[in-house]
């Protein structure tokens, strides 16, 4: 019967109520504990945004509607909910457009704070509703166990600081899940309004959370054949799960709307826009210094640090043993996983935050599996071992519990502190440009890599909106062409840009005779930038040429590491060398060098 639950670790025994009691506490400190996590360095950075999606997308067009009059974002790329979201709690904390823009110029860094704290609080309320998932699909026990994993994982966490959709997104989708779960227990109509909800507000804050789809429609289907069984008719179950079933789907659809009104009133942008998204992600991998692996495999290695080995692992062991033992949970649980990493994994482009989406799930099988792993050792402790005792030690349980617990944390636990240190601690950017402002004179002509906005290299004063600021140096286009095809320096109107994952394409060692006879004379270079040309230096043969120029010709005048001193530097990839994984990191950002050039105008 779907309807029945199956107790298990803190649920069970007599002490059911005391239990609870536990339950509760320990809640409390999943969530403070989640929550503390997720704000650790949250003002990483700023009041620059350096995180090229978070400058980009969310905040700004959520500011942009208060510039142009209008709910209509004109953009589709990313749904809209959460800028929605933060458009609307702008509106309520500074006043409305003008309070925004002056918000902007005395304090700009609190806007960002704002929209990444509404992150952090959204990916909290995740917690509690994975809780409920997990409490109402196998036992308090299992949904306090399943909330912890994801408190701690790592890529949760990470995702917490930044002002993207990526960890808000949990919260709708688990919402679905808690639905879903009441769907499968006790298919109620309030059950159906609650995932179809939930479906239709993920859909409309990132479209790959429309997995969630899966499990509801597993759940309708364990509905339909459990009631058919009560009801000794096909025809009235069929009748009233496709009820249940018609409701979700109007309620997804609705929220979905609401939430992305445009989808609706803007069909052909959106339409366009979603098709060019999904263009996109199909491409082979274009970013220079991409793995060149397969994704499937590329997300499986994700698994091992962005959730953990223990809880993936727990999690495959989960899978195999929900579908043996109660195959209705497993078609609920194990279908939407696999086909989330066969679809994502086939695509051309992957990220490891592109994973967050299952995570909750995951989560629950892992916790899923280390209870029923706790029961098992129990049993054989009791046939086998304490087979003269009347019944076995009772702090057996407990103690089994507490050492599974740890295991699946750890690893977690001890990455996401690490986080919280290194974010807190100022960006080797920042410390940059405090060098630059001491020691590089006003108006100096300087060449700097596309690791930072266009912000950083203008004038910062209180009062004023720094991106309609002066430029405090003489800037060089990065992102100009200015050498031809040759190899040759092009006529100065000749200045084609290209896009920023084409940066390095512009780079040719005669550049460095430009910057000289032009007078740029301080070059700063970021090993997120450089980095990429090392990854895959066939590619671009000249940029190698160019830094190894730079490094002869130039002399280093300065220099910030975001390594621990005797740490040896994290090779380039585009998990990695953004979200700081790795202990080696001691602050956010990459190393970046200043070199000071002496020969043309740069020697007088």
């Amino acid at each position: 019967m779907t309807g029945e639950r199956r107790p298990n670790g803190i649920d069970a025994g007599a002490g059911g109520r005391h239990a609870r009691r536990w339950t509760w506490a320990g809640l409390a400190v999943v969530l403070a504990g989640g929550l503390g996590l997720r704000v650790w360095g949250i003002e990483q950075g700023l009041p620059y945004a350096y995180n090229a999606d978070e400058a980009d997308h969310f905040v700004p067009h959520a500011i942009k509607m208060f510039e142009q009059h209008t709910l209509n974002p004109h953009y589709f790329a990313n749904p809209p909910a959460y800028t929605y979201l933060l458009h609307y709690l702008y509106a309520l904390v500074y006043g409305g457009a003008a309070g925004v823009q002056h918000a902007l110029a005395a304090h700009p860094g609190e806007v960002y704070t704002l929209g990444r704290a509404t992150a952090a609080l959204l990916g909290t309320l995740a917690l509690w509703l994975l809780y409920l998932t997990g409490a109402r699909l196998a036992g308090r026990g299992a949904g306090l166990l399943a909330a912890a994993i994801e408190a701690v994982a790592f890529l949760p966490v990470f995702y917490a600081h930044l002002a993207l959709n990526d960890v808000p997104t949990l919260a709708p989708l688990t919402l679905a899940l808690l639905g879903t779960a009441g769907v499968l227990r006790h298919g109620r109509t309030r059950e159906y309004l609650i995932a179809g909800i939930g479906l239709g507000l993920a859909c409309a804050t990132k479209y790959t959370a429309g997995i969630v789809l899966l499990p509801l429609l597993a759940a309708v289907a364990a509905r339909y054949l459990d009631t058919s069984a009560e009801l000794g008719s096909s025809a009235q179950a069929a009748l009233r799960v496709l009820g249940g079933l018609a409701l979700a789907g109007v309620a997804a659809i609705v929220a979905f709307l609401i939430a992305n009104p445009y989808a609706a009133l803007d069909y052909t942008a959106f339409h366009n826009e979603l098709v060019h998204q999904s263009t996109l992600s199909a491409e082979a991998q274009g970013k220079l210094g991409a793995p060149k692996g397969g994704g499937l495999e590329y997300y499986l290695w994700t698994l091992t640090w962005g959730l953990g080995w223990a809880p993936a692992l727990a999690a495959l062991a989960g899978a195999l043993s929900v579908w043996s033992r109660e195959r209705v949970l497993g078609w609920v649980l194990v279908p939407a996983p696999i086909v989330y990493l066969a679809v994502m994994g086939a695509e051309g482009r992957y990220f490891g935050r592109w994973l967050l989406p299952i995570f909750p799930i995951l989560c629950l099988l892992a916790a899923v599996f280390a209870l029923q792993l706790v029961d098992f050792l129990v049993r054989r402790a009791r046939s086998d071992f304490l087979r003269p005792c009347p019944r076995p030690r009772p702090r057996l349980r407990p103690v089994l519990t507490v050492i599974l617990i740890v295991i699946l944390l750890a690893q977690g636990l001890v990455y996401s502190i690490h986080s919280g240190k290194t974010l807190a601690r100022a960006d080797t950017r920042n410390l940059t440009r405090e060098w630059m402002v001491a020691h590089i004179p006003r108006g100096a002509k300087i060449v700097a890599e596309p690791v930072e906005p266009e912000e950083w290299a203008r004038e910062a004063k209180d009062g004023t909106i720094t991106a309609r600021n002066p430029f405090r140096w003489g800037l060089y286009p990065a992102l100009a062409r200015r050498i031809t095809s040759s190899g040759a320096i092009a006529p100065a109107y000749i200045e084609p840009e290209v896009g920023l994952e084409n940066y390095e394409t512009t780079l040719y060692p005669q550049l460095i005779d430009y910057y000289e006879r032009a007078g740029y004379c301080w070059v700063v270079v970021g090993s997120t930038e450089s980095g990429r040309a090392y990854a895959d230096p066939r590619a671009v043969p000249h940029a190698i040429a160019y830094y190894q120029a730079l490094a002869r010709r130039g002399e280093v005048v300065y220099r910030a590491s975001p390594y621990a001193r005797g740490q040896a530097p994290v090779p380039f990839g585009f998990d990695w060398s953004f979200d700081y994984y790795p202990l080696a990191y001691e602050r956010p950002g990459p190393t970046m060098t200043v070199y000071r050039l002496h020969g043309g105008r740069c020697g007088s």
